[in-house]
């Protein structure tokens, strides 16, 4: 990544894209790789996981908040997701609820390439309308 680039989202980057070259995806061949940093400054990764009956598979998105949730962390500050190809890997449906129980509308989500960064999105650009857990309060 060009020196240019914020150390925070730099230190994203290098996180997500470790984590995806170490994906499991012996059916796709496409790996993915997410980190996220929560409020204390710490940095979660994770990549997509996939199994004999797929697309019953892990999505990196759910391995870096599974790693999140495990270290006793519970909000995402910003996110970032690394995938290779032209287009734009963004959250499957899944994940951007995911991502939506711990982070805020305002919450950043970068979608990267090899290269860098490609697009950066609020969690609310992303997901709009959402349902999140205080629509759940009384």
């Amino acid at each position: 990544m060009s020196k240019s680039v914020e150390p925070s989202i730099a230190a994203l980057f290098d996180a997500a894209k470790t984590a995806q070259r170490r994906a499991y995806t012996p059916y796709s061949h496409f790996n993915v790789g997410a980190a996220l940093r929560t409020p204390s400054g710490a940095i979660f990764a994770g990549c997509n996981v996939e199994n004999a009956a797929y697309p019953q598979g892990a999505c990196a998105e759910t391995g870096a908040i599974s790693a999140m949730a495990l270290a006793g962390e519970t909000r995402i500050a910003e996110m970032l997701v690394i995938g290779d190809g032209e287009g734009l890997c963004t959250p499957c449906g899944g994940c951007r609820q995911r991502i939506r129980e711990f982070a805020s509308p305002q919450t950043p989500v970068h979608i990267a390439g090899p290269d860098g960064v490609r697009l950066t999105l609020s969690l609310a650009e992303l997901l709009p309308y959402s349902f999140g857990p205080e629509n759940l309060k009384t």
